[in-house]
């Protein structure tokens, strides 16, 4: 019975036109228009040099902490530098500021910082903040003359990096080898197609409803273990969803260019594990929901894209306003366990979470088809 309810599944899921439009076309076009709507913002949210001049003058040559501190902060053999420096005089750097060559430029003058900007923007605050930390520096350095000056260079710059890499300025540039922000869209892209292959699942256990099918009655009257019937369909739906990853993944990483990062293989087994709660709940909802076939589609479409808002598909920020306002909202969420996973393979270095959003799909996926087979056991008819 396994390998009959299961070829006689896949035939079905694959007749049905809008299952194809929903699994196969709709996540391409959505990957299509983020893609079309994200390729700059991308290109240009990337960390750039900034551009600055100082004055040239003999205070700021003979004032070694200053010159010592820029100097490091401006090497072009670190890859993480910040500045690209021009020691011109006060009349060029006017010059240069007025013309928008220069982010800003630094005079030392009697011994006290000033700096001259034309706008304010993050390069300036970022400026701004590096001579603050120099200034401030130099004065503990006046009580403490005993200390080693290059120490204390060394410690200003691993300092400024690590404000401005842990506070809203973020100095990394992550853009190609890592993940962006923008990522966080395509993430919920792929959560989004995860959670739909439950119209895959809810599709595959209607046919062996009695009162939607003419093969549901016949399996409803057979001796076969609902189990057997439930685990069937179950793969049937999963082999179509491998299809469906298969495409998104080729379509996005070969023609779209979108770069996951170094984490491929654990973005895959989420994925999979994200299409078998995906399965499972619409599994759950084709048991339980005694609807036609389109409502209990558009019930479950309802509930994914809701999800998928609540991870932070239409807006990054929301996911966030739900972890602070209402946690419980996205521990129950699976869009969000999908995203969230997705997110601990880059912002921490060990697999802590990543694990856990694992393990939370699992028992999401068993909770569901034990509900499932439950219901499909105690169901009894009077008449079929």
């Amino acid at each position: 019975m396994f390998l009959h309810n299961f070829k006689y599944t896949l035939k079905t899921l694959f007749r049905k036109k809008s299952l194809i439009f929903w699994t196969f076309a709709f996540p391409l076009l959505m990957a299509t228009f983020f893609n079309m709507a994200f390729a700059n913002i991308i290109e240009d949210d990337q960390l750039k040099i900034i551009d600055i001049a100082i004055i040239d003058n003999n205070e700021f040559n003979n004032n070694m902490l200053y010159k010592e501190t820029f100097k490091t902060l401006s090497d072009k053999k670190n890859k993480d530098r910040l500045f690209n420096i021009k020691y011109i005089s006060k009349e060029k750097a006017d010059k240069l500021l007025e013309r928008g060559k220069i982010e800003g430029y630094l005079e030392l003058n009697n011994n006290e910082p000033q700096l001259t900007f034309k706008s304010n923007g993050i390069n300036q605050t970022i400026l701004k903040y590096v001579v603050d930390e120099i200034h401030d520096t130099e004065k503990l350095i006046a009580t403490m003359m005993t200390s080693d000056l290059n120490m204390k260079v060394n410690n200003i710059s691993n300092k400024i990096n690590e404000y401005l890499n842990t506070n809203e300025i973020k100095l990394e540039n992550k853009a190609s080898s890592n993940l962006d922000y923008m990522m966080i869209e395509y993430y919920t892209l792929i959560a989004m197609t995860c959670l739909y292959a439950g119209s895959i699942g809810m599709i595959a256990i209607g046919q062996t409803l009695p009162y939607l099918k003419g093969n549901g009655k016949r399996i409803s009257v057979s001796a076969s273990k609902k189990s057997s019937i439930v685990f069937s369909s179950l793969v049937a739906s999963f082999i179509v969803q491998l299809l469906t990853l298969g495409l998104l993944f080729f379509y996005t990483i070969c023609i779209l260019k979108i770069d996951y990062g170094s984490h491929i293989p654990y973005i895959i087994l989420l994925s999979l594990i994200g299409s078998f709660a995906g399965i499972s709940l619409g599994v759950l909802l084709g048991t339980h929901l005694k609807s036609s076939e389109n409502s209990k589609t558009g019930i479950l479409i309802a509930i994914v894209m809701t999800g998928c808002f609540l991870a932070g598909m239409m807006g990054v920020g929301m996911k966030y306003v739900i972890d602070k306002n209402m946690p419980i909202l996205n521990m129950i969420n699976p869009a969000n366990m999908i995203t969230d996973g997705f997110y601990a393979l880059y912002y921490y270095t060990s697999f802590n979470r990543y694990w856990f959003n694992v393990i939370s799909l699992l028992i999401f996926s068993g909770l569901a088809i034990a509900l499932s087979c439950r219901k499909l056991g105690r169901a009894r008819y009077d008449s079929i």
